[in-house]
């Protein structure tokens, strides 16, 4: 099983933007030396006070020059607002610059909606439903890889590249309706579980059902799909599991609308919110019955991986997480290495 991470540069207690993306490096870095094949950054606009990690084509190349091997990339792009030309012209740059390195994760997302609108380019149109999602990948992706016919008014646009790579572009979702794009499009699919587990098992099936290979080269020459879930992994189960109450009481507290008391600091704080401690993970796990977060010793979580991944078919997966001590963060993703034998650089 390969693993990567999706990090959401934290802003520590008392700290600012610049303590979190130091954090996010030494993440990263601690990342290519157990052997993780990819770290990603998110795109968030929500979270100012909790989460900087808003603007991933920026924090992407600061985290490349820090690293040497692992793929770096967004997790995700929020395309919904953005022009596919600007976001691959942006991306070409980043290849450039570490070239067979950058990954494109493409998604959407709608939120706060004052800067949902101070995030459109063209104010007079906005699309909060998203209906041409398809269109704009389809766009990206034909700009990257020189998808377009001769007579299509983008056929002469040209991108500042590589010698001999492109950004590896992915799907983003936690919909059946996300996968069916990825396959429609030949693109390699993400599946976020941690947003909307549900529908995992059948979002992948789509996936393949509908999957045609990239006529112009932009994805693979067959399905290839990863799993993004919330994982917290300790000595003990019930360590594990104490640990996820930052993560579950967050949850909590979005559902309900409470988001000025955002951001829980400490487990102890969790625990208050949630009234108790999360029980620890156990198997089996049902299809259509996946719990948003999971949680476990190394030998727990390698069964419960092993588990879901057998569920979806696919045999990467890419691990987020708010655990509220960035030494348990450290220390959760060295045990998740141990537990699925990832191979030290």
């Amino acid at each position: 099983m390969d693993l990567s991470i999706v990090d959401l540069a934290p802003i520590p207690e008392g700290g600012s933007a610049t303590e979190a993306f130091d954090g996010t490096v030494e993440r990263a870095r601690q990342a290519e030396r157990l052997g993780y094949s990819r770290f990603w950054v998110a795109e968030h606009h929500d979270f100012a006070q909790s989460i900087a990690s808003t603007t991933p084509e920026a924090l992407i190349p600061h985290v490349a020059a820090k690293t040497d091997e692992i793929r770096v990339g967004s997790g995700t792009v929020l395309l919904n607002h953005y022009s596919p030309y600007k976001v691959a012209e942006t991306f070409s740059v980043l290849d450039a610059l570490a070239p067979g390195r950058i990954d494109l994760g493409l998604g959407r997302a709608t939120g706060n909606p004052t800067r949902d609108y101070a995030l459109q380019v063209d104010r007079s149109e906005r699309r909060r439903g998203g209906s041409d999602h398809r269109e704009k990948i389809d766009e990206v992706a034909k700009h990257l890889f020189g998808g377009f016919e001769p007579d299509h008014p983008f056929s002469g646009l040209d991108l500042p590249r590589a010698r001999d790579t492109a950004p590896e572009p992915w799907v983003l979702g936690s919909s059946p309706s996300s996968a069916k794009i990825a396959g429609e499009l030949g693109l390699p699919y993400c599946f976020a579980a941690f947003i909307r587990p549900e529908p995992a098992v059948r979002a992948f099936e789509v996936y393949r059902e509908h999957f045609q290979p990239s006529p112009y080269g932009a994805g693979p020459d067959e399905p290839h799909g990863m799993l993004a879930v919330n994982a917290t992994c300790a000595e003990t189960d019930e360590e594990a599991a104490r640990l996820r109450a930052t993560t579950e009481a967050s949850s909590r507290l979005l559902r309900s609308g409470q988001m000025d008391k955002l951001p829980i600091r400490s487990v102890e704080e969790a625990i208050d919110v949630l009234g108790d401690v999360p029980e620890p993970t156990r198997l089996p796990i049902e299809p259509g019955e996946w719990p948003r977060a999971i949680s476990g010793s190394p030998e727990t979580m390698q069964a419960v991986l092993e588990e879901l991944t057998a569920q979806v078919g696919v045999d990467e997966v890419i691990i987020q997480n708010q655990i509220a001590d960035p030494e348990d963060t450290l220390r959760s993703h060295e045990l998740l290495a141990d537990a699925v034998g990832l191979s030290a650089r």
